[in-house]
């Protein structure tokens, strides 16, 4: 558990946290939280509590209730301590951070071959959830295995439908927006949720990323140290990109940067400002591409199949060029992208986040002004709006009442009770969510 204590530790978001730790991890008594007082300033009061109580959160340290005969004291959990110290140490003799290879390493496999292979298998499943919605680029290959495509579906990512693989939620389209370390997380965590069907110990699985996430990139990994949960496990990470298994030498394993970074807060593969490319950049270091104008022409500079099936969801496209497509967004393509789930908010997010550098200068010139033409903006809102005018609300009618009275004394209970949704005073009927309660009122009417 070693691993598990060290991933927890480096996880930790607060500084004041992590010095906590490193000062009660050596400690043969547990610390009064008044010496504890003494180390932190008195405007720092409040980040001291919000560390405590993180730290208490996750089950790391333990503090005692106050009372009259002993003072409040804070101490490191036993099982956290002796962990964490054994993993700084390098005691013991357990396979927790893994074991090098000893033999010869596969040729050809460096940091540029295992980002290209975790890109790939990335940009599969990305593809797969773009174009679940049927009409959109096809990405060339087999895409994800069943296994990630049961996961997916799992995860109201995508759904199965009349298309080949169904339609792309609004949780998908959300899920495409995150980061690559946050869309990662995303399937670990269904897939740890899943992990019993699969005949896996979701606590296995969870103390396997830990240790996924403290190896070495680029380095050679043991598959006979593993045990048989571990192995097959590995099987799984594949899949999702996480690691690379030579095929020449199945006794060896790489992880890639999609699983070294899973434990800390560093970039897998992009972030958001980087968009859909799945480029191996920094934030800082990437542009938008995507500019539109006032009369709903949009002009996206990329070549990307990834990015350009993204635009396809709610832009209808009409010309491609070797560095650009072009297309207009249209009422009918709007609509189609929220039929699949998607909003108009996600939309205008995306392209806003997308933008490219003239449409950011052109909003800078003016004092800071909207970045995409306010027309457009509203439009798509509204194209959303025009969607939402007829809602269906299941329920019953009641109608052919024998008196005025009898209509009247029904309609008057079923809204006492918080049912009725529409009535009709001229035409005696009304309409009601549930009818037990008014079913069993209108007997008893009957029989008196």
């Amino acid at each position: 558990m070693s691993v598990s204590s060290l991933a927890s530790f480096e996880y930790l978001e607060r500084l004041p946290a992590k010095t906590f730790v490193m000062a009660l991890l050596y400690m043969s008594k547990p610390l009064p939280l008044t010496d504890l007082d003494l180390w932190v300033l008195p405007s720092s009061k409040r980040e001291k509590d919000q560390a405590l109580s993180l730290l208490s959160r996750l089950h790391i340290v333990t503090i005692t209730a106050p009372s009259r005969e002993d003072p409040q004291v804070v101490s490191l959990t036993k099982n956290f301590s002796s962990s964490l110290q054994l993993a700084l140490t390098g005691g013991g003799d357990h396979n927790s951070f893994g074991v090098p290879s000893s033999g010869s390493v596969a040729q050809n496999i460096d940091l540029a071959f295992l980002d290209d292979y975790a890109r790939a298998q990335w940009e599969g499943i990305l593809h797969y959830v773009v174009n679940s919605v049927g009409d959109g680029m096809r990405q060339e290959g087999s895409g994800p295995t069943a296994a990630v495509k049961e996961l997916l579906a799992a995860g109201n990512l995508v759904t199965r439908g009349r298309h080949a693989g169904g339609g792309i939620t609004q949780a998908g389209f959300s899920f495409l927006l995150q980061e690559v370390n946050a869309q990662v997380w995303t399937l670990l965590l269904l897939w740890i949720e899943n992990a019993e069907k699969m005949s896996m110990d979701s606590v296995d699985v969870l103390t396997f990323l830990f240790m996924l996430g403290s190896l070495d990139l680029g380095r050679a990994y043991s598959t006979t140290t593993l045990t048989e949960a571990q192995t097959k496990m590995l099987s799984h990470l594949v899949d999702f990109g996480l690691v690379y298994i030579p095929p020449s030498m199945p006794t060896q394993f790489f992880p890639t940067r999609l699983a070294t970074t899973l434990t800390s807060d560093a970039s897998a593969l992009r972030s958001v400002s980087a968009g859909f490319d799945a480029a191996l950049t920094a934030a800082t270091g990437s542009k938008g591409f995507i500019i539109i104008e006032t009369n709903y022409r949009l002009y996206a500079y990329t070549s990307s199949p990834l990015q350009i099936a993204v635009l396809s969801l709610f832009t209808k496209l009409s010309t491609r060029y070797p560095n650009m497509v072009s297309g207009r967004i249209t009422r009918d393509s709007i609509r189609q992208a929220i039929s699949h789930g998607i909003t108009s908010d996600q939309i205008i997010s995306y392209l806003s986040t997308h933008a490219h550098p003239q449409l950011l200068k052109t909003s800078n010139a003016q004092g800071g002004g909207p970045v995409l033409p306010p027309t457009v903006v509203d439009q798509i809102r509204l194209w959303q709006i025009e969607n939402e005018r007829m809602k269906s609300t299941p329920g019953f009618l009641f109608r052919d009442f024998e008196s005025q009275k009898e209509y009247e004394g029904c309609a008057t209970y079923a809204d006492e009770i918080g049912v009725l949704v529409w009535k009709s005073d001229a035409k005696r009927m009304f309409f009601v969510t549930r009818h037990e309660q008014l079913r069993d009122y209108i007997k008893s009417r009957k029989l008196k």
